[in-house]
């Protein structure tokens, strides 16, 4: 066997140590930051649960909280107004484009001003979201909903208003309309765009019920 040299030894630690470091180099960082990510998110979360902060009606990124939850809670309303003889609306609210048109300015202003940050948490988030890219976040918008009993439920940014109608009265219809475009001049504010074409309307009920509540719709 041949013999190997100290030199040539010494040689090929060297290059196995650099190859090393340059993949640790490369690596390392990605790890680190998604473990920040993290830490920052419990502590946040933490944070927003305790204080009262999240809506109780947004299923999104919550545990214990799936789209499952907010299909199984407005599937038991809809069964409920069913046995009740009352008639359904459900409208399923679409964004358009709703991972891009966040602005970070107007987030960091709700942190600020909603969520009660300050200080170096503050600074840190605000240096975390320099030239970085958008993402999605659900405010809940003022309204007359739970004056006129309208009920929602969301998803991240996917939302469900609903109402029950009585048979042969539908001029609540008229409330959920005008909170739809409430909901339309909020995210207007807040530079986010319902997706008309994408937002649909559906009725619950008898087919002589529905097909009044969609004679009343299209008037």
């Amino acid at each position: 066997m041949p013999s190997i040299s100290a030199d040539s030894v010494d040689l090929l630690l060297e290059s196995f140590n650099s190859k090393v470091k340059n993949v640790i180099d490369d690596i390392a960082p990605v790890k680190v930051s998604k473990i920040i990510e993290k830490v920052v998110f419990n502590q946040l979360n933490n944070y927003l649960n305790s204080n009262g902060y999240l809506d109780n009606f947004q299923s999104g990124f919550r545990p214990h909280h799936s789209t499952e939850t907010a299909l199984v809670k407005i599937i038991n309303d809809i069964r409920l107004n069913s046995d009740s003889c009352k008639i359904s609306v459900l409208v399923l609210l679409d964004l358009s484009a709703a991972f891009d048109t966040v602005d970070h300015n107007i987030l960091l202003e709700r942190l600020e001003n909603w969520v009660g940050l300050s200080g170096m948490d503050l600074n840190w988030f605000r240096s975390y979201l320099e030239a970085r890219g958008y993402y999605p976040v659900y405010a809940p918008t003022e309204s007359n909903h739970e004056k006129e009993k309208i009920a929602y439920h969301s998803y991240a940014d996917d939302t469900q208003i609903y109402l029950a109608l009585s048979p042969n009265d539908y001029s609540p219809i008229d409330s959920l309309c005008q909170c739809i475009d409430e909901i339309n001049s909020w995210m207007c504010q807040n530079f986010l765009q319902l997706n008309k074409e994408k937002t649909e309307v559906i009725a619950f009920g008898s087919k002589e019920e529905v097909l009044k509540v969609n004679a009343y719709l299209d008037c």
